[in-house]
């Protein structure tokens, strides 16, 4: 008899036979997911340029950027004084703190066990209402094993007819062990993974911010991220690969904002041959134009000696990539062979600048990319150092997994930086493998190398690991968008004109609506599409906005660092409305325990649906569908027995 089903499809329904070994069990789960799709869409936040502030991230995370309060103000404002509920907010947002910081008021006993079990009720009341968009063993799944039966206990009390004293009973049982407190913070953190159903880091994790290192351990605890890949992301994840151009970069950075703590601590990478090569070579250089950024416990001139030495080896390192690739045409970014020392002067775009330093002890006139026998070896070390951190590669790997260089989640087309196109708007062109792409296929062929690269993981070809480096800098790069990065005319030109990076026409572009929409088909994105950017900071006192003037696409970056303007944006995808919540600056968690320090955003809707969206108008939904598809065609094969049930 003649089958029906392609015995390739029968291998993969084989496969999903395991999970689901009867017809029915197969149905029951289609009844399931078919309901799955005529709930609310989940709440997705999405933020960018975090630049290593991860104290402020951490608290956005933790109060579900402002949703928390009002929530918490709704549910218990006509039970409990403002009081009791900042202590409830305290204990949502940072558990285990506020447990130590009042561990007197919680006592032992009897009086810790009145304290617990109204706090955990209290905490479920916001489980209750925040899990009715969700299907019970989504909610279930969030649950940590060793606490699940009392959490379903505790989720299900209200209606399950039992009375309260059972629940009482397992907590008095788990104060014994000392596991009752570990309770309250559990239920604090499944409290804050349901209000956000998934988080949408718009790229630059790190560089300026103090640690890198604290928010990529943060965003790994949370049980849905994703990360639309930044120019400062992929500097790390080249350097991760033993790029010396991007170890370099890393380098001068973190000296530059006095940021060592993130490499020493964090992943283990020494400075000591960096500290010799300024000890031998540099000792004697005043390094004035490389005064770092704020304050520390190394000497400050070292710290700026170090940074000129590292930025001079970048700068050499970069010149033998561009050397490697003359397709890329980034010749004129070559500059040290355009320096005349006796004259103090260098030639840029045929304009001739004087030097505001002009000692160069390791540069060689005739062979000036060429580093050093002192540089070669600090850098041999240094490369060992970074590609032998397992912390480095666990984070950077995490980065690879769960980003991409654009992101789509329903109508909201997600960069950090650009699609890059001329002054036309026409996407510009730029060979990769060999083929020639531009606008959605260049992304998707950058991605597919990042990717190899990584695959390689340190034993990757020197031309695939070029390629992050010029994601990091080159000029047709979507996670750059600009002309040049004036890296050495900032440290060694006074001239501001020779400074300007020019912005690819994409960031003025955004404001014509119908360019937006250009660009969102290209990306499979209908005509209400949201296109979403960080990379160029909203410079609200300039008189910048965030929403563009077509009104179809937004900047995010809005001043996250502390470096930057210590300020920030959260856009929120909701079922019912896309908002823009402005955030401002987070002073310390002991403010936030002590005296009810928060960041309660400004926030301002842009677009508010009359139906809320479903599960089924999202990428999520397409895949249920697909899922649905499946499990139907399973269920054809049993009853016609092409597979058995077991």
């Amino acid at each position: 008899m003649a089958t029906r089903f392609h015995p390739r499809d029968l291998a993969l329904l084989r496969s999903l036979a395991d999970q689901y070994p009867t017809a029915g069990l197969a149905a029951a789960e289609v009844a399931a997911l078919g309901a799955s799709l005529d709930m609310p869409k989940g709440a997705i936040h999405v933020v960018s340029d975090v630049h290593g502030e991860y104290k402020k991230l951490r608290h956005i995370i933790n109060n579900a950027s402002g949703r928390l309060r009002p929530l918490v103000q709704r549910l218990f404002g006509d039970r409990l004084s403002e009081d009791d509920q900042q202590r409830l907010l305290s204990v949502l947002y940072y558990p285990r703190e506020y447990i130590d910081a009042v561990s007197a008021e919680i006592g032992e006993g009897p009086q810790r066990h009145r304290w617990v079990g109204t706090i955990l009720r209290r905490q479920f009341e916001i489980v209750r209402e925040l899990s009715g968009s969700l299907r019970r063993r989504d909610v279930e799944a969030l649950f940590p094993d060793d606490l699940h039966e009392l959490f379903e206990e505790i989720w299900g009390e209200p209606g399950c007819g039992r009375s309260s004293s059972y629940v009482d009973t397992m907590l008095v049982n788990l104060e014994r062990f000392d596991r009752d407190l570990e309770a309250v913070r559990a239920a604090s953190r499944l409290v804050r993974n349901l209000s956000v159903s998934e988080i949408i880091v718009a790229g630059d994790l790190g560089d300026r911010g103090p640690r890198i290192d604290f928010v990529i351990d943060y965003l790994m605890h949370q049980p849905r991220v994703a990360i639309a890949w930044g120019n400062h992301d992929v500097s790390w994840m080249g350097a991760c690969l033993g790029s010396d151009a991007l170890i370099a970069t890393v380098l001068r950075i973190s000296l530059r904002y006095r940021r060592l703590s993130q490499l020493e601590e964090g992943y283990g990478i020494i400075m000591s041959p960096l500290e010799k090569l300024v000890r031998d070579v540099y000792a004697d250089d005043p390094a004035e134009r490389f005064r770092t950024r704020g304050s520390g416990l190394r000497d400050d001139l070292q710290m700026a000696r170090m940074q000129k030495a590292i930025a001079i080896m970048q700068f050499k390192l970069e010149g033998q990539i561009i050397k490697r690739h003359p397709e890329w045409e980034m010749e004129d970014r070559n500059l040290l062979h355009r320096i005349d020392r006796a004259a103090g002067t260098i030639d840029i775009g045929g304009k001739t600048h004087e030097l505001s330093d002009a000692l160069f002890p390791t540069i060689d006139d005739a062979d000036p990319y060429t580093l050093s026998a002192d540089e070669q070896t600090c850098m041999e070390r240094m490369r060992q150092s970074f590609i032998r951190s397992s912390a480095l590669w666990r984070h950077m790997s995490f980065v690879t997994r769960h980003g991409a260089v654009w992101l789509r989640r329903s109508e909201a087309l997600i960069f950090h930086a650009c699609v890059p196109v001329d002054a036309d708007g026409k996407p510009l062109e730029l060979e990769v493998d060999g083929k020639v792409h531009a606008g959605r296929d260049l992304c998707a062929a950058l991605d597919s190398v990042v990717r190899r690269a990584f695959r390689g993981g340190t034993s990757a070809s020197t031309h695939d690991v070029d390629w992050l480096w010029y994601l990091w800098t080159g000029p047709t790069s979507p996670l750059f968008g600009k002309d040049r990065m004036a890296t050495f005319e900032s440290y060694f030109v006074s001239d501001a004109e020779a400074k300007k990076e020019k912005k690819n026409p994409y960031f003025q572009l955004l404001n014509d609506a119908d360019f937006c929409r250009r660009i969102a088909a290209d990306f499979g994105v209908g005509d209400d599409a949201l296109i979403v950017n960080g990379h160029v900071p909203v410079k609200i006192e300039k008189g910048d906005e965030p929403v563009k003037k077509g009104g179809n696409a937004v900047t995010i970056d809005g001043a996250f660092s502390e470096a930057y303007g210590d300020r920030g944006y959260t856009l929120l995808l909701e079922s019912e409305r896309v908002a823009l919540a402005e955030h401002h600056h987070f002073e310390s968690i002991d403010e936030a325990i002590s005296s009810g320090a928060d960041i309660v955003p400004k926030v301002v809707t842009l677009r508010r649906y009359d139906t809320p969206r479903r599960v089924a108008d999202t990428e999520e939904g397409a895949v249920i569908r697909e899922r649905i598809e499946a499990l139907e065609r399973l269920i054809e094969a049993y009853q016609e027995g092409e597979i058995m049930e077991q």
